[in-house]
């Protein structure tokens, strides 16, 4: 069969998508040529939001609409939390939950026989650690580390989608690193669920992981971590990334509320306090820093007050960027059992917006900080449009990214791409 993935969400499920696409290439399936109709289609959803659950709807009606023929398959997250909802959608052949997707291509080599539309398990029960390695069009690759949370705030689905936190051992993910440098990877993000967590399966630790892996190799690479609670984000950790031959000067560390009220209603493990402390020793051992934080706003208990506390901290923080998520009602979490001041949708919009605009002045300032200073660029292999602003012989410019995560362009080369080099920013 020919097959085509529509993945939509984290850099888990892209990840996790180009490993399922490796299995069905081994039982002999190919991947769809550009423009032609598939065989088979597979949506891998996510739902750590209501406005993803619509996205997936919409992806999956329109998936059916261009491929009329097509075997429809939808798994991920948005499948594990509600098979039913996704199933009564015109046109979906199968549903497969988060631990069934893992056997998507023997049950793709088996569609013949009477497959029931649904098929889902309990997803705490299952102890199993499923791999993935990806490298996609901007030359990183993504490796997978972790899966699965044991934390449930109170207004996340994604322990009831993942499962219980999980990880394989450290000497199979340093094999999976070398693997990932042989095909000819110059990048790695390090994605999980809640990667700090590393180890909780196989009595290891997120240090001793890190430490493995910059010195799993000899070759020209570095790496990246995509995302670390505060709280697991020792002192030990940033020391050892300011100090590593591989890991960049990057973090991407959720704060989601600057409120300290707010934070005991979500069940967040830390304070306000705690993670100004961790910025600060970041950017005093590594200046040059980029700092991303996840921000949700409108949660439930978010009074105007706690609004004011948490935008004055966050725009105290010298951090490089947020990514902000408005807060929507999510079935079966327990913040929808508290008595709570609940956020008007105009208001949760409004307060998103807010942080829209801190975020973008956040980013020009740091940008310009380190504007004439040297950096480290790994080139990418996309294309793009040159403009009046940012001119080129060819017509073309291609992108790509410092150690610190700034975005820079130069005249299209294509023998420059996957290759690093020292520029002036």
């Amino acid at each position: 069969m020919t097959f085509l993935f529509q993945t939509l969400g984290c850099k888990l499920n892209f990840a996790e998508s180009s490993a399922l696409g490796k299995a069905l290439v081994a039982r002999g399936h190919t991947r769809a040529a550009k423009g032609a109709a598939p065989d088979l289609v597979v949506v891998n959803t996510c739902s750590v939001t209501d406005a993803a659950d619509h996205k997936d709807r919409q992806a999956i009606r329109r998936l059916r609409r261009t491929y009329p023929n097509a075997v429809l398959i939808v798994t991920g997250c948005y499948a594990q939390l509600k098979p039913g909802e996704i199933a009564d959608i015109p046109g979906v052949d199968y549903v497969l939950g988060m631990h069934e997707k893992f056997a998507l291509d023997t049950f793709v080599a088996q569609l013949e026989q009477q497959h029931e539309p649904i098929c889902t398990s309990a997803i705490r029960e299952v102890d199993t650690f499923c791999g993935a390695r990806s490298k996609d069009d901007r030359t990183r690759c993504f490796l997978k580390v972790q899966d699965g949370c044991n934390y449930f705030c109170t207004y996340c689905t994604i322990p009831l989608a993942r499962g219980k936190s999980r990880n394989p051992r450290i000497e199979t993910l340093v094999e999976e690193l070398r693997e990932a440098l042989r095909e000819g990877a110059k990048e790695v993000v390090l994605t999980g669920v809640n990667i700090g967590d590393f180890g909780r399966s196989t009595g290891e630790s997120f240090i001793d992981l890190l430490r493995a892996l910059d010195q799993a190799s000899d070759a020209d690479y570095r790496m990246r971590i995509s995302s670390c609670e505060p709280n697991l984000l020792s002192d030990e950790v940033i020391e050892f990334v300011a100090h590593s031959r591989h890991f960049a000067p990057h973090f991407h560390i959720p704060l989601q509320s600057g409120s300290n009220e707010v934070l005991k209603i979500m069940h967040r493990r830390y304070t306000r306090e705690l993670f100004a402390e961790r910025v600060a020793h970041i950017k005093k051992v590594m200046p040059q820093a980029f700092i991303g934080v996840d921000c949700m706003v409108g949660v439930r208990g978010e009074t105007d007050e706690c609004w004011e506390d948490y935008l004055q901290f966050i725009t105290s923080l010298p951090v490089s960027q947020l990514h902000v998520f408005t807060y929507s009602e999510r079935q079966n979490t327990r913040m929808l059992e508290m008595d709570l001041y609940v956020v008007p949708q105009k208001e949760r919009e409004r307060r998103s917006r807010v942080l829209h605009q801190v975020s973008e002045e956040k980013l020009q300032q740091f940008y310009a900080a380190h504007r004439g200073e040297q950096g480290l660029v790994l080139w990418e292999g996309k294309r793009v449009q040159a403009t009046p602003e940012e001119p080129s012989e060819n017509g073309y410019l291609m992108e790509g990214w410092t150690e610190n995560y700034i975005r820079v362009s130069r005249p299209y080369d294509k023998t420059k791409i996957n290759t690093f080099e020292e520029v002036v920013i």
